[in-house]
């Protein structure tokens, strides 16, 4: 009759440190900086921004005096940079918080940095858009990296969001880009960051 007990509290006890490893990162692994990351993958991709849509953009009835967030670049020069760090555990880098809200994701079609004269250049990406995708990124760089067979390029002007990216074992889940034709974003799970990628073709 001792022998049970015993066997359950060892049990226990075996079992702790791994709880706690489990924790550590988050509700969904390691890397999570307090709601961002961890390894959280959104459930979709974010809205349209506001106002571009094709019809008119509607006014809210009581809308909140709140100063507008600027969409962020590399720092290039002398020119200012805007702050995705919404909070200071937060990467300074486009994110998603683990509510799906997609921070940084404010530009509308208007912007030039999008423009491309030939989108969907390579053809559309077909491998699988969406949280129930997550490709296992198998090598290369920003300029040119691959998974599953496929072909991609981060944004030129997003270069700098992802140095903290490994190209060689991060996860990466693709969603369409509901303002600009011929782009998706590309998310890390494992840090909650996202960036602008083109479809390059398959291998």
């Amino acid at each position: 009759m001792r022998l049970v007990p015993a066997v359950l509290a060892l049990s226990l006890t075996l079992s702790l440190p791994a709880l706690a490893q489990h924790n550590a990162g988050g509700s969904h692994g390691g890397g999570g900086s307090h709601g961002v990351g961890g390894g959280y993958i959104p459930s979709r991709g974010p809205a349209p921004a506001r106002g571009t849509a094709e019809r008119a953009p509607q006014r809210e009835a009581a809308p909140r005096e709140q100063a507008p967030r600027q969409e962020a670049q590399p720092h290039q020069g002398n020119e200012p940079r805007a702050s995705y760090r919404d909070e200071p555990s937060h990467p300074e880098a486009p994110h998603v918080h683990q509510n799906d809200e997609w921070v940084g994701h404010s530009n509308g079609r208007g912007d030039a940095r999008f423009h491309l004269d030939r989108p969907w250049e390579h053809g559309r990406f077909e491998g699988g858009i969406g949280p129930r995708y997550v490709w296992r990124l198998g090598g290369g760089a920003p300029s040119r990296f691959w998974f599953g067979g496929y072909y991609f390029s981060v944004a030129p002007f997003d270069l700098g969001y992802v140095d903290d990216w490994d190209w060689d074992d991060d996860d990466v889940v693709i969603y369409d880009d509901p303002d600009h034709e011929g782009w998706y974003l590309a998310y890390n799970p494992r840090l909650g960051t996202y960036a602008h990628v083109q479809y390059l073709g398959p291998q």
